[in-house]
């Protein structure tokens, strides 16, 4: 499947928002490394490092493959939510988002990236 930049799939907002929610892994979020495989990394500390590296090229409009928007996608998902491994309860105080908006703002993420990130549906997006 093709690559495909942020621009062509999603609004300044929801770019915004991902972006956000990534950085959150090399702040407040705490990842193990069976968690970080689930997700599509090698361990956490690759979570924490390509995370960085998806952030810019979500500000930089560099296109991205289907399996990294299901990284980006279920990072996103996971920091925002788990108060275990993510943000969770701190994300407002964190990020400056407010839950409601910021959930709003996710499922209309979710629905815009589903027909690209289908292939990894209960599946992980791998290392």
């Amino acid at each position: 499947m093709t690559s495909l930049a942020a621009s062509g799939l999603l609004s300044e907002d929801e770019i915004r928002l991902l972006r956000r929610a990534l950085l959150e892994w090399g702040g407040p979020a705490r990842c193990g490394d069976q968690l970080a495989v689930g997700m599509g990394f090698a361990d956490a500390q690759d979570l924490v490092d390509r995370t960085c590296v998806l952030r810019d090229a979500l500000g930089d409009d560099v296109p991205l493959s289907p399996a990294d928007w299901a990284r980006v996608l279920l990072a996103t998902e996971i920091v925002f939510v788990s108060d275990l491994v993510g943000t969770g309860t701190e994300w407002p105080v964190t990020t400056g988002l407010a839950d409601e908006p910021t959930i709003r703002t996710l499922r209309s993420v979710q629905r815009k990236l589903g027909r690209t990130v289908r292939p990894f549906y209960g599946r992980s997006p791998g290392a």
